[in-house]
């Protein structure tokens, strides 16, 4: 896999994909606006292990985790309103580039058993949404307590109107995507 920066493929992407998809000016090939970094915390009381998946998730980014609080009281789950149930991390130009060639070249092939990633997780806008089990999958990470491990969730925000000039967009990148199956007939 070429270790070309993602900076440099994203400059690439009208030249690569005009003519699948007829751009004609460069606004229109598709774009990765922003990446944002998600960690669900539920209601933990424990305030060391609150106080380490900030200090983690402010090591993998590059950036302070704010925190997000519940919208509305569910009285089955305990959980009242403004209680802080997460953390999140908005990566936008030259740390949204750094993570996602972090991502895409260190981290997701570290991941056990890797055969690629769902093209699934496409959503209608273009957006896409990949779950991580294990945090430790990062360098920054990887040698701290093993007990401490939590998921996190990673959502590219792209430009892209569909979900095939979004998934081509990711394969330009170099996101490891599955192989697309051809239905035999």
């Amino acid at each position: 896999m070429s270790m070309e920066t993602v900076q440099t493929q994203l400059a690439s992407v009208f030249d690569s994909l005009k003519g699948e998809f007829g751009y004609t000016n460069v606004n229109q090939a598709p774009k990765i606006e922003k990446v944002v970094v998600s960690v669900g915390t539920g209601r933990v009381d424990d305030k060391n292990k609150i106080a380490l998946i900030q200090d983690r998730l402010a090591k993998i980014t590059g950036q302070k985790a704010a925190p997000r609080k519940a919208r509305m009281s569910i009285a089955t789950f305990k959980l009242r309103e403004g209680d802080v149930i997460g953390y999140q991390v908005t990566l936008r130009g030259e740390r949204k580039n750094d993570f996602l060639n972090k991502l895409i070249h260190v981290a997701i092939p570290q991941t056990r058993d890797f055969r690629g990633l769902k093209t699934s997780s496409i959503d209608e806008m273009g957006n896409y949404t990949v779950g991580i089990k294990d945090h430790t999958i990062f360098p920054e990470t990887a040698n701290d307590e093993l007990k401490d491990v939590f998921g996190m969730s990673i959502t590219l925000v792209t430009t892209a109107g569909t979900k095939e000039e979004a998934e081509a967009l990711l394969r330009h990148i170099g996101m490891p995507l599955q192989k697309k199956e051809v239905e035999a007939e």
